[in-house]
């Protein structure tokens, strides 16, 4: 099947099966004579492995060696589970995250009189960040390192 037909079936679109053969997450498809790509059943099953992995947040790095696990029959599960115990830990330390922002945010709205006055601590918070310490809170990037709450604990 041509690459259209591969990324309807499979669920991951045409660019990103170009994608992951570019940065060599899946083999690279046989080609025609006139250099259209074909796939076979193998590489769809391949290709919804790695949606589905994908779909759950894993790295194209743990993709790479959960891949590299499923094609190893010789596998021990030990080593699957380990991947997906370190998983979890990063995703409920983004989820953390996010908690922290929307409390923040929650205590920023709650705080702010919504009104026609120019007084507003969102903007506050906002612009007084780049001349004072980082307030333990978090980073842009989902990293958790604190959170003030109104009770003054973490």
């Amino acid at each position: 099947m041509n690459i259209g037909e591969a990324a309807k079936v499979s669920g991951v679109s045409a660019k990103m099966i170009r994608y992951y053969e570019q940065i060599k997450l899946i083999t690279p498809a046989h080609r025609t004579a006139s250099s259209y790509r074909t796939y076979g059943e193998n590489d769809i099953h391949t290709l919804r492995f790695i949606r589905r992995a994908r779909d759950l947040g894993f790295s194209i790095e743990q993709m790479k060696t959960l891949l590299a696990l499923w094609r190893d029959r010789s596998r021990a599960s030990a080593d699957v589970k380990s991947i997906a115990r370190e998983h979890i830990e990063e995703l409920e330390r983004k989820a953390a995250a996010i908690h922290a922002m929307t409390a923040t945010l929650k205590h920023l709205v709650k705080h702010c009189h919504g009104d026609e006055r120019p007084d507003c601590p969102i903007i506050d918070e906002f612009a007084n960040m780049g001349n004072e310490a980082p307030s333990p809170a978090i980073n842009t990037r989902f990293g958790l390192t604190g959170l003030k709450t109104e009770h003054g604990g973490r």
